[in-house]
């Protein structure tokens, strides 16, 4: 799941190889066009040079301009577009302006989750194949490959499928996926490639070497614990960044640039529960001598160029986001000139770009327009109907009948895959508004209807809290509201994301009752905590059904990560909850919506 513990205003200003492998590839040559343009005569040895550095991120399956839950084109308030075939235009743009040999373009991770593309291509037709039959390529190996793509870092959301999707997914593409801090689990050696090394061609000179090394997020530990646990380990960025940065210097490097999936402002959204932080690219640009350049992920944010100052050499490194989804794209430009035989940054710049006013690229369009289509058709797929309309709107301060449907499957799947002993235990549930946008129709009801609703491919866990660690999560959740004192008018405008806590990160329970005190400071503002009627005590255990992201850590929850384990499952919740719907046939909020919860003020319902 998308991390995004960063403030966006506060911010706006294939095989396992040894540490040691060096892929030298895609040497690329200068004409005398470009010789010219570097201002010197033909056959006379340039001393200086230019040349750019292209960026993406996060693009989490976004080929085309597509909306696959709403079933539209994309459309956002501020006018994005979204995309690989129309950041593919401006990367064309850029190498025709600039020369193909002085382009390098590379992404900072998160590729192949996200959308109904990705998913189908995971889960539906998976491209690991099935039945003893091969299975289709990737459309963001078929899309990133066409674009010319030298590298690209692991993102955390690269090991939600499981190991054998991304393995294949590296196989398919002809440019390397890198995680220096990517380590076999046994071995401690890299599992991907740490680090390429490019070299671009400059005539009568001496090639500039480009070092692109590649660090992916520890939280990986945490979020995909079920995929990676004892097969791979990831240790910190600044740790291996320490490690690697030295040797692509002494290879003879004269850029060093690291594509981060990690991003900028030092926190961590799992708090103490790994020892490495989770966005630390500033961390690196700072702690680590020798760095030029790093291309940030994993924050989804808008950062078109921000300095930070190595302690120790004094020097300036230059990063840049790129925000998400192929909205925008970085262009670090460079300038070196050559000093006894090596290359020298006299220069430094990065912008982001804005592909919203461009055309798709064509070629994208017929290469993977047939797979667009049939997963638009899958989406489309009628799995029930509902007796009514299901909105998501008020889901952040009001307990509304479309968050039950995602409770009453998390509870009625546990409960069928608990041990006698289990079964006893009072049964909850909790989950997140992910989307203020969701609406399930009432009438016919699709796949997409219900994949617009749960958008992440998490599965489910039964862990059991007492009561008092119970309360305890649940006022950790209440710190998603600002504080509003009696007497004061709720604006809902401004009344969530308190502590730069989104949306997903906001757990609401169900199976208990409880008012939300918004009047109260943060850690007393539970309140009437009951269950059937009781109020809950200290020592009373209960089963609490929660999505394996939550239940291994993520967002920083207290005690849930420890928690012993009641049940497990490999199957995604949005899976099961279109299970749930074509099993029913219809979809009833009578069967499941409670009020169980609600926001107060003094005691007062705000609502």
């Amino acid at each position: 799941m998308p991390v995004s513990p960063m403030n966006r205003r506060e911010f706006m200003q294939k095989s396992a190889v040894t540490g040691a492998a060096v892929a030298a590839t895609g040497a690329v040559g200068a004409g005398t066009a470009q010789a010219a343009e570097a201002g010197h005569r033909p056959g006379k040895a340039p001393r200086t040079w230019s040349f750019s550095i292209l960026g993406t991120t996060d693009l989490h399956s976004h080929v085309f301009d597509w909306d696959y839950y709403l079933d539209a084109a994309y459309q956002d308030k501020a006018g994005n577009s979204v995309g690989v075939a129309r950041v593919a235009t401006l990367v064309k743009q850029q190498r025709e302006a600039k020369g193909e040999d002085r382009v390098l373009l590379v992404d900072a991770g998160d590729i192949i989750q996200g959308t109904s593309l990705a998913y189908y291509y995971a889960r539906v037709d998976p491209i690991t194949g099935t039945g003893g039959k091969h299975g289709p390529r990737h459309p963001m190996a078929v899309a990133m490959n066409h674009m010319r793509y030298d590298a690209a870092a692991l993102g955390n959301h690269e090991f939600n499928y499981g190991i054998d999707v991304l393995r294949k997914f590296e196989s398919q593409c002809r440019f390397p996926l890198l995680g220096a801090n990517a380590l076999d689990a046994k071995t401690l050696r890299p599992a991907f490639q740490p680090y390429t090394v490019k070299r671009i061609r400059v005539p009568g000179a001496p090639d500039i070497k480009v070092g692109i090394l590649g660090l992916t997020n520890p939280g990986i530990a945490l979020w995909d614990k079920d995929n990676v646990s004892g097969k791979m380990v990831f240790p910190g960025l600044v740790e291996q960044a320490k490690k690697y940065v030295p040797r692509l210097r002494a290879l003879g490097c004269d850029i060093v640039f690291l594509t981060d999936h990690s991003g900028l402002d030092g926190s961590s959204s799992y708090g103490d529960e790994l020892p490495y932080v989770e966005n630390a690219s500033n961390l690196v640009a700072e702690q680590v001598p020798g760095i030029d350049a790093i291309l940030v992920g994993h924050t989804h944010v808008e950062v078109p160029s921000y300095t930070v100052k190595n302690e120790q050499t004094g020097e300036d490194v230059l990063l840049s986001e790129p925000y998400c989804w192929g909205m925008r794209l970085t262009v670090f430009d460079f300038e070196v000139e050559l000093h006894h035989g090596q290359w020298r940054v006299t220069s430094k710049k990065a912008q982001t770009l804005n592909p919203n006013g461009v055309e798709e690229d064509p070629e994208i369009t017929r290469l993977l327009k047939a797979d667009h289509d049939l997963v638009v058709k899958y989406v489309n797929t009628p799995v029930g109907t509902c007796t009514q309309d299901l909105s998501a709107a008020e889901s952040c301060w009001k307990d509304v009948p479309i968050m039950d449907f995602i409770h009453q499957v998390q509870m009625a799947t546990v409960a069928t895959g608990l041990s006698t002993a289990d079964a006893s235990l009072p049964l909850i549930s909790v989950a997140a508004p992910f989307s203020r946008t969701a609406d399930i129709p009432a009438g016919s009801v699709t796949i997409k209807d219900i994949a617009g609703l749960y958008i992440y491919d998490n599965t489910l866990y039964g862990k059991k809290l007492t009561g008092a660690q119970l309360k305890d999560y649940l006022e950790y959740a209440a710190k998603y509201y600002h504080p509003v004192p009696s007497g004061t008018k709720v604006d809902t405008a401004t009344l969530t994301n308190a502590n730069s806590f989104w949306d997903y990160m906001y757990d609401t329970a169900a199976g208990v009752d409880y008012d939300i005190d918004i009047a109260q400071p943060e850690g007393s503002r539970i309140k009437n905590l009951s269950y059937k009627g009781a109020p809950v005590a200290d020592d009373q255990v209960f089963v609490v059904a929660v999505n394996n992201y939550r239940a291994n850590g993520g967002s920083g929850y207290p005690h849930i990560a420890a928690a012993d384990i009641a049940y497990s499952s490999t199957n995604e919740i949005r899976q099961l909850m279109i299970d749930y719907v074509t099993a029913k046939g219809s979809l009833n909020p009578a069967d499941f919506a409670v009020a169980n919860w609600k926001l107060t003020q003094g005691g007062t319902p705000v609502f």
